[in-house]
């Protein structure tokens, strides 16, 4: 006779095994509803979004509360003032974001990200960001001021315009204009006018990342599943007093 049949595998009871089972699967079946409802609000979200973009003017938007990742359409005029963000690189490459004040027809004016560009060779000079001066009309994303975890002392930007600094805290933005908002406008892609190169990676969590994480935690529960059953089939014959006290 083979060993196999010597020894066939059958049920063995281990509290050990079934506590942890039991501790565990529910947990991680928790995880994976709850993610699913999270993709379901932000589903919800998204398409609240949109309809308020197409519906309100920029002025109920603000009146509304700017949150980031909400798609907003501004339409309006650049300013002359803009701010350079250091130390922005792009492919190894070192550059500036662009931030330049955007006066809509109605409304507050607002910052505008308008990208990423290279820095000159010279330290001494910033490039030309002079902003098309004719009317248009900007698709782009809410987002918070460009403003680093932790700051470390006051920051103080350079004199004249544009002006490079580390970072932009609301506070500095508004001590030159006061209307601002307390939120930017990025562009949403570099075919946008006034644009630089505005490949922004996605920042709002989507819902499609929620499946994905509903996927992983229904996945784990599967997983802890099988290895329960199959650690519980064990060969008669076989020295397992042990493993029951």
């Amino acid at each position: 006779m083979t060993e196999a049949k010597k020894n066939p595998r059958q049920w063995h009871f281990d509290w050990r095994m079934m506590v942890f089972a039991g501790a565990f699967l529910p947990l991680l079946v928790a995880l994976g509803i709850w993610q699913l409802n999270r993709a379901e609000e932000k589903q919800a979200l998204l398409g609240q979004w949109q309809q308020e973009a197409q519906n309100l003017e920029w002025p109920d938007l603000v009146a509304n509360g700017l949150e980031d990742g909400r798609p907003v359409t501004v339409t309006g005029l650049y300013g002359e003032r803009s701010w350079l963000l250091d130390n922005r690189t792009r492919d190894g490459i070192a550059g500036y974001e662009v931030l330049t004040a955007f006066y809509p027809i109605q409304g507050p004016p607002v910052l505008v990200n308008r990208g990423w560009v290279a820095a000159p060779r010279m330290r001494i000079e910033l490039p030309d960001v002079a902003p098309p001066t004719d009317l248009y009309s900007l698709t782009g994303r809410i987002y918070h001021y460009p403003v680093p975890p932790v700051l470390s002392g006051k920051v103080s930007p350079e004199e004249g315009w544009p002006k490079r600094v580390q970072a932009l805290p609301e506070s500095v933005a508004r001590a030159e204009i006061a209307e601002l908002p307390d939120a930017i406008i990025r562009l949403g892609d570099s075919d946008q006018p006034g644009a630089y190169r505005a490949d922004w990676e996605p920042d709002l969590m989507g819902p499609q990342t929620h499946y994905g994480y509903a996927a992983q935690w229904f996945a784990l529960a599967l997983v802890l599943s099988v290895l329960t059953v199959v650690a519980s089939y064990r060969k008669t014959g076989t020295n397992n007093d042990g493993d029951n006290g």
